[in-house]
């Protein structure tokens, strides 16, 4: 049946609601960008864990020694959790599976959200701009996903 009370037959096809056309694609590409961004935060971290340490996140800002001392097992596992987070991200665009978007954004949602908890109450020796550009771009890690499961909500053909 439709939202008509007519039966769907071979003369009425189903149609798809107007906003899956660009929010399908959408998602994938938020997808494979947050897979490839995790990706190139989690390779060096497990690489270089010291370099990662000491140059995060690169352009002169270095947000991760303002949280002394260097430790090289929590570097490396730092690493590793963005690496799982980045082939998941990538694995749920490549499947294009609506459950198992669902599944990895609410992971990466809830990790994130951790992420930013903790920072909105502990800045290191971070202070002015530094501190004000990590918070955003932690906060920008929350908002991407959750904008991304929003998208996943709206109704299909």
């Amino acid at each position: 049946m439709t939202g008509t009370g007519r039966p769907r037959g071979p003369d009425r096809p189903a149609r798809q609601h107007p906003l899956t056309r660009w929010a399908v694609p959408l998602v994938r590409a938020g997808l494979i960008l947050l897979g490839l961004l995790h990706l190139s935060w989690g390779l060096p971290a497990v690489l270089a864990p010291r370099w990662f340490f000491d140059h995060f996140p690169g352009l002169g800002q270095t947000w991760t020694a303002a949280y002394p001392p260097y430790n090289a097992h929590l570097m490396t596992d730092v690493g590793a959790a963005f690496l799982t987070l980045g082939g998941l991200l990538l694995t749920a665009a490549w499947l294009a599976d609506r459950r198992v978007t669902r599944v990895v954004l609410g992971g990466v949602l809830f990790f994130s959200t951790a992420h930013l908890i903790f920072h909105l109450s502990h800045h290191g020796t971070l202070t002015g701009g530094g501190l004000v550009a990590s918070l955003v771009s932690l906060a920008l890690g929350v908002l991407a996903p959750s904008a991304l499961l929003m998208l996943t909500r709206w109704p299909r053909a």
